[in-house]
């Protein structure tokens, strides 16, 4: 990660003082940069966090709706 925060990066190749990076910014699009080795630091993700993550995606694209006898029941969003 860089050592001021933000997105996860993977490293793609290390040259000397210079690290060529990808990274998902939030709306999706990748990113690649060449950056100093002195602006990024290790850091380990914790796999449960991205579980997370992803059962609150799902939970985002239900919603309730009700049958022809009034039962509530979930339905999926069309994506």
């Amino acid at each position: 990660m860089l050592k001021s925060g933000g997105h996860p990066i993977t490293v793609v190749e290390i040259d000397e003082d210079k690290v060529a990076c990808l990274w998902m910014g939030t709306d999706g699009d990748l990113f690649r940069e060449t950056l100093p080795l002195v602006a990024l630091e290790s850091t380990e993700l914790d796999p449960e966090d991205d579980e997370e993550e992803d059962d609150e995606d799902e939970d985002d694209e239900e919603e309730d709706d009700e049958d022809e006898d009034g039962d509530r029941k979930k339905k999926r969003k069309a994506a």
